[in-house]
């Protein structure tokens, strides 16, 4: 079970978080990538106050381009699907509190090359809106307990290539990226209950990545309660030369 982490954490409108309903986005059912048609919501990516605006611009730029959020991207009976298969699985296996290098908290994990077919929709859906290369055929299923959190880590490609893209279910959560240089150029993104997020390039590569756990899991000052979350997430296949 560990070896499944060490592949992926090594080698590998706000308004509908506190109110409202969340935001649709047209299913697409085909199953080979194509360019995607759709930008994140950047409403759920905030930079931190110490990154001044007359520093690094460019840099600033690049990583709002290559962190993206989905608000809504699955519906609740979408993801009630999901989870009916996915919890007899889960439910076999414990929580981890001893990873390897201390890297995350709190997990379990599978990995799953086949699903039912309304929900390999759901899936085809996200590789058509994230990929313009081949996926890895299997999907990482990293469930995190309430307690769970993972420590800022960054990925490299000899297990996964370039893009990530994960659907978020049972709970929101919030993840820092912190330039692996000068943590001082920070950002939050706030991963609702429901939501696609995307990564990518500068944001996989030069900033560390975090999801939050306990006190630390806040957005703009308020608290965002962390329960149990399951993230299911499709990867890019490595390039050959990696």
């Amino acid at each position: 079970m560990r070896l499944l982490t060490f592949s992926f954490l090594k080698n590998c409108t706000l308004k509908s978080f506190f109110n409202g309903k969340p935001r649709k986005y047209s299913r697409v059912t085909q199953t080979e990538p194509k360019i995607p048609q759709l930008k994140g919501d950047p409403n759920y990516i905030e930079i931190s106050p110490t990154w001044d605006t007359d520093i690094k611009p460019e840099l600033r730029a690049a990583v709002l381009q290559d962190m993206q959020v989905y608000p809504g991207f699955v519906t609740e009976e979408e993801e009630a699907s999901l989870l009916a298969e996915l919890e007899p699985y889960l439910k076999r296996m414990r929580y981890e509190f001893d990873h390897w290098d201390d890297a995350i908290q709190g997990f379990r994990e599978t990995e799953r090359s086949q699903f039912k077919p309304e929900n390999q929709v759901i899936l085809d859906r996200v590789k058509a809106l994230a990929f313009t290369t081949d996926t890895l055929p299997h999907v990482h299923v990293l469930d995190l307990a309430a307690a769970g959190f993972i420590k800022p880590h960054i990925d490299a490609v000899r297990f996964c290539g370039d893009v990530i893209a994960g659907v978020c279910l049972c709970s929101s959560a919030v993840m820092r990226l912190e330039h692996q240089h000068e943590p001082a150029l920070a950002l939050h993104a706030l991963l609702e209950h429901r939501a696609l997020y995307v990564m990518k390039g500068v944001a996989r590569y030069e900033f560390t990545h975090a999801v939050l756990g306990g006190e630390r899991s806040q957005w703009r000052h308020r608290p965002v309660p962390r329960r149990r979350r399951v993230a299911v997430l499709c990867r890019a296949r490595p390039e050959p030369s990696s």
